[in-house]
């Protein structure tokens, strides 16, 4: 008995963008396996990180999913699905970037610097234990992002010099940084608020220090 071989051979981007278009879910599934990979190596290029980058990854599909009527034959599809990808991780990068810029402004890192010589016993006692509070809360972070803040912060090191010492694109550095400074106010806040009675003064960053 004779096996057909179209049965097993697998199915053309157009045949299966044909059948998506009349509802057939199997196809879909097809077209998400074969580019999965591919999408989610974009995302996590931007996002760093890898849940954020199957979430996005979920999002991009989706987004070519209703994009897939106005796909060009002509054209190659997984350049198209590249293009869509790219193109929707820019526009989640912008939408994110001044949240995070403002989350990030709430701590002034440069706390953990030595005190000066020149303050008063009652400035120095204070800045101390903010440079407490502040170490605390920075072991919390995950050791990416940790390492990121302390080189960009602490280190003073530009994100060049960063993403050649970590083998990072510079992107990515720069994602890491604004993530870990956020996650640093997160846990500041907590240690913070285990504190009744006591708060300390953490002054907003400068406008502008996050590029």
């Amino acid at each position: 008995m004779s096996v057909d071989s179209s049965a097993v051979q697998p199915a053309t981007p157009d045949a299966l963008i044909e059948r998506c278009l009349t509802g057939d879910q199997t196809a879909w599934d097809a077209i998400v396996r074969q580019h999965w990979r591919k999408v989610f190596n974009v995302a996590y290029k931007f996002v760093g990180r890898h849940d954020e980058a199957e979430d996005l990854a979920q999002d991009i599909f989706l987004k070519i999913f209703k994009a897939l009527d106005t796909f060009d034959r002509r054209a190659n599809f997984q350049t198209w699905i590249i293009s869509i990808s790219r193109n929707l991780c820019i526009d989640h990068y912008r939408s994110v970037r001044k949240e995070r810029q403002t989350i990030a402004r709430e701590v002034d890192t440069t706390a953990l610097q030595p005190a000066s010589r020149e303050r008063t016993p009652y400035a120095l006692a204070e800045h101390q234990d903010l440079r407490v509070m502040l170490r605390v809360a920075l072991e919390k972070l995950p050791l990416t992002l940790r390492t990121a803040v302390v080189l960009r912060d602490l280190q003073e090191l530009s994100y060049q010099e960063i993403a050649d010492r970590l083998g990072l694109p510079e992107g990515t550095v720069k994602s890491r940084i604004n993530r870990g400074r956020i996650e640093l106010a997160r846990q500041l806040k907590r240690i913070q608020d285990k504190q009744p009675g006591r708060r300390a003064r953490v002054r907003p960053r400068r406008p502008g220090v996050i590029e």
